[in-house]
């Protein structure tokens, strides 16, 4: 089960949408959990979700590792179809818990109350590509998948003699 999720080709492809999809979210994510890039950090950001948007204690905390833990598992390819999973999860809740209201577009003009879901659903298909296709190249994720083959294939070497 485990080298099932950890499997992926040497997918150059999926190494970009991987790096893409973890670079823009990492600023997202240490804005919430460090208060780097002007951010709240972890205690104002926790405020925000549980009082203002009403999210549960442990829903809000999920949110935010999501994003900060999913970007850097997405980096290094460390776990990324669960790291792809948590962020795609969270941007289908930002677009129906914030955005969605604010139609398609981002506020590019400054002239909306706020902004809408065309920056969520590029990370909504990115995550889902990483889904199928996991890291892909210069991963850790297949490096970790091809020790775990090769000592798949001694123990059964082995059995055999």
């Amino acid at each position: 089960m485990f080298s099932k999720l950890l499997h992926t080709e040497n997918d150059y492809g999926a190494l970009f949408v991987r790096l893409a999809l973890g670079i823009v979210m990492f600023p997202h994510g240490a804005q919430k959990v460090l208060g780097w890039f002007g951010g709240y950090g972890f205690a104002g950001t926790m405020g925000f979700f549980t009082e203002t948007l009403g999210l549960p204690y442990v829903v809000a905390l999920l949110v935010v590792l999501a994003e900060f833990l999913g970007a850097l598992g997405l980096i290094f390819g460390a776990l990324t179809r669960i790291a792809a999973l948590g962020i795609g999860s969270v941007m289908i809740g930002a677009i129906f818990m914030v955005h969605l209201p604010h139609g398609f577009f981002m506020n590019w003009s400054g002239n909306q109350a706020g902004e809408g879901f065309e920056f969520h659903l590029l990370a909504i298909g990115m995550s889902l590509a990483l889904l199928i296709r996991g890291a892909g190249a210069l991963s850790l994720d297949r490096w970790l998948g091809d020790k775990l083959h090769e000592h798949k294939e001694q123990l059964a070497h082995h059995h055999h003699h």
